[in-house]
């Protein structure tokens, strides 16, 4: 990206705009390269203003939510970094119909968790303990206890590449198995999601039953980005790379969790390709095993030193 291009899109951005910022600082497995440009969005007008510069300008962006199921490569990200913010991670009190509940993508999935406990809607439970926000959690297809957020959502909206709002609803939605599949270079905006009214005492004590497990089977004590791999049909990605006999072994910083056989915990100074060796070394064992091949849960974005 050229000076040109960074001055304008600092102009556009403001004090939102950082250049070279060590995405090791903002992904929650803490590793990886630097991106070229972060900008943090703060509402739709702003964002509207430098995605249309971006494609018009061909410069290639991705949209982070809390870097919680991210790697970046060590080589670091051309071009933008998008995350967001403001008046872009809310609840709307105002939209509470039936039960149905309208937030914003950037609201932290603890936060609406405990904004649902406190006013009495049930139904989305199994997301407690799971770091990220809504429209990561919506990407991604997140799920936990044998749901999916595919479940309990009614609509999505969508900032396009032309800078237009799209409403989807969800005979529009075509989510997969830790996915959404959606237009390349959309931004999710908010959802509209189908809840159930409820004790409040009730939904805490189901919360704190599904943090309790969490926090029992998985090691949220040390950096990781979650979950590495996806399950694959009929099996558990974490068994079979425990039968492999590979919990605890580390390449660098990088560590496969003793507590989880599908986490990557890292300590110290960890490079992203410590954590893409000790994957492969994974993925290859338990092709060798079981003729099974893992896929990556994570989204691994970047280039290699």
């Amino acid at each position: 990206m050229d000076y040109s291009i960074k001055n304008a899109i600092q102009k556009l951005g403001g004090d939102s705009v950082i250049f070279d910022f060590p995405m090791s600082k903002y992904t929650t497995i803490r590793a990886g390269g630097n991106a070229e440009v972060l900008f943090r969005a703060s509402n739709v007008e702003g964002l509207r203003e430098v995605l249309l510069f971006l494609v018009q300008e061909q410069v290639p962006y991705l949209t982070v939510g809390k870097g919680s199921n991210i790697l970046v490569l060590d080589g670091g990200l051309d071009g933008v970094v998008i995350t967001l913010g403001g008046s872009l991670a809310f609840v709307d009190d105002d939209k509470i119909v039936d039960s149905g509940l309208f937030a914003s993508s950037a609201i932290a999935l603890p936060k609406l968790v405990a904004y649902c406990a406190k006013n009495g809607l049930a139904g989305i439970e199994f997301l407690a303990g799971i770091p990220g926000t809504l429209g990561g959690a919506i990407a991604m297809n997140a799920g936990s206890m044998g749901k999916e957020i595919k479940d309990v959502v009614l609509e999505v909206s969508f900032l396009n590449r032309k800078g237009e709002i799209e409403r989807k609803d969800i005979s529009e939605l075509k989510f997969q198995y830790r996915e959404l599949a959606f237009n390349t270079g959309d931004i999710i905006l908010s959802a509209r999601l189908k809840l159930k009214a409820d004790q409040p005492s009730l939904i805490k004590d189901r919360i704190f039953k599904n943090i309790k497990d969490r926090n029992a089977k998985f090691p949220f004590n040390m950096p990781s980005a979650g979950s590495i791999f996806k399950n694959p049909d009929g099996d558990y990605a974490g068994r079979l790379i425990e039968l492999s006999g590979l919990k605890g072994k580390g390449i660098g910083g990088a560590v496969i969790s003793n507590e989880h056989g599908n986490f990557i915990v890292t300590k110290g100074k960890t490079s992203a390709s410590d954590v893409v060796e000790l994957m492969n070394l994974a993925k290859n064992r338990v092709k060798e095993l079981f003729n099974i091949t893992l896929t990556p849960e994570i989204k691994i974005v970047g280039k290699p030193c």
